[in-house]
């Protein structure tokens, strides 16, 4: 097997253990959205912590500078909220339009390189971003709503990958920091709830408990296997090996939760499919004229 064709197994079984979250996530009711995550943030930073000392990379988290520090402190608050708003999602079977959230990731990417590094956009994309724009309008009619979890699921992840990209820290060490960031308050709720009577965690049987607790390995194996196709594939190839997650997430919506998909909500959903293809074939075009990487693929996901 070639170190190129290994990577690129490794990235797609990281993107579809993404994918397949929602499936997870259902496992774990009764436990809230906010119970979900405040263990997600524990145990993660368990299975790091062991994973950088086995690894000895200790280093990578000590040696971290005030500005790196500052950025993935940012990083770890918008991915709290990205965490806590796909698992509200998944539990009130809203997966749809969770998957939409990942769909216009990239184009919310473009939008922050306009913003934020001041890029100037190619035609492709200016096109891109309109037909997303044209997209939210009809989905808005659709729902009767903005649809505040797919926007806040595109535009937090969108941010987590400006500051991530910007802290320049591998994506082990970077989720260690994230981790503990939010250790004391995640450690804080459970003691909370467990001292109110209201954490499943206690009250719920083994197998819940070991699904809570297992929430460490599920987040941290998938970013293991994105962080090491990172290195073997083109970030083109991974770009498109993004969209991997959302097609199996709003698969799972349709087909296995059954969420509703009117025709309004098909045209919206197309319009964001269209911007997508436009979005790729222009970065599939620059990329065989020099190397630019693609719009969208950040480390990390849900």
């Amino acid at each position: 097997m070639t170190h190129e064709r290994r990577g690129i197994i490794l990235g797609a079984a990281a993107y579809l253990l993404w994918g397949l979250f929602p499936l997870y996530f259902q496992l774990l009711v009764p436990a809230g959205a906010g119970e979900v995550l405040a263990h997600r943030v524990i145990w993660s930073l368990i299975v790091v912590l062991v994973a950088v000392l086995v690894m000895r990379r200790w280093g990578g988290i000590r040696d971290l500078t005030g500005r790196q520090r500052a950025r993935l402190a940012a990083a770890a608050v918008l991915i709290a909220i990205n965490w806590l708003v796909y698992v509200y999602a998944v539990l009130s079977n809203q997966v749809v339009e969770a998957s939409l959230g990942y769909f216009i990731n990239p184009l919310v990417t473009v939008a922050l390189g306009i913003l934020v590094l001041k890029e100037t956009l190619s035609r492709a994309q200016v096109v891109a971003v309109a037909l997303a724009l044209v997209a939210v309008a009809v989905l808005t009619a659709s729902y009767g709503q903005v649809p505040w979890i797919a926007l806040t699921l595109a535009v937090s992840f969108g941010l987590y990958g400006l500051f991530k990209k910007q802290a320049g820290v591998p994506p082990f060490e970077s989720l260690g920091f994230e981790t503990g960031v939010l250790m004391l308050p995640a450690l804080g709720y459970v003691l909370w709830l467990t001292a109110a009577g209201s954490a499943s965690f206690a009250t719920q049987g083994w197998g819940h408990a070991f699904l809570m607790v297992a929430l460490g390995v599920v987040t941290a194996l998938p970013l293991l296997l994105f962080g090491a196709a990172a290195t073997s594939i083109p970030l083109v190839t991974l770009g498109l090996l993004q969209y991997i997650t959302p097609v199996l997430q709003f698969l799972i919506g349709v087909l296995v939760f059954d969420e509703p998909m009117p025709p309004a909500r098909w045209a919206g959903f197309c319009l964001v499919w269209v911007a997508l293809i436009v979005l790729t074939a222009d970065s599939w075009r620059r990329s065989r004229a020099g190397p630019a990487p693609p719009v969208g693929a950040t480390s990390g996901s849900v």
